[in-house]
């Protein structure tokens, strides 16, 4: 009978490969890591602008709110926010007003439109809200 005799030359090649399929592994958990923690980056940073941008189209409401009730403003503009918190956004307002009868008195009614831009639409960076208010200048 016999005998196999395997050589120390004979033994390293599964070691190696061994080793190669633990550095693939290895090698593919760390990828699965970064991809997952960019992802969370990415969703946070997305959240910011969505807060920024419905925080610019607030600024636009109170800004044309005012304009209305103490000014007897309506109209179209566009503003370009430039404080820390909304820069970089571009804040369209569009204002219509009616006129109401009760008894004697007349009361306006606004209707403000506000859409607040950042980015190139389509872009990655774009964001956008828009809001819509009513008031009136009754007492």
């Amino acid at each position: 009978m016999s005998h196999l005799r395997l050589t120390r030359g004979q033994q390293g090649g599964v070691a190696l490969v061994s080793a190669i399929f633990l550095l693939v592994v290895l090698a593919g958990l760390g990828i699965y890591a970064v991809r997952i923690n960019v992802m969370q980056q990415q969703t946070v940073s997305a959240g910011h602008r969505a807060a920024q941008a419905f925080h610019a189209a607030k600024s636009g409401i109170s800004w044309a709110a005012h304009r209305a009730v103490n000014a007897s403003w309506c109209g179209s503009t566009t503003l370009n926010l430039n404080e820390v918190g909304t820069a970089g956004f571009d804040v369209g307002v569009q204002c219509t007003q009616s006129v109401h009868m009760e008894g004697p008195n007349s009361i306006n009614v606004y209707i403000i439109d506000v859409l607040a831009e950042s980015g190139l639409y389509g872009g990655p960076d774009y964001v956008s809200r828009r809001l819509q208010a009513k008031i009136t200048d009754a007492s």
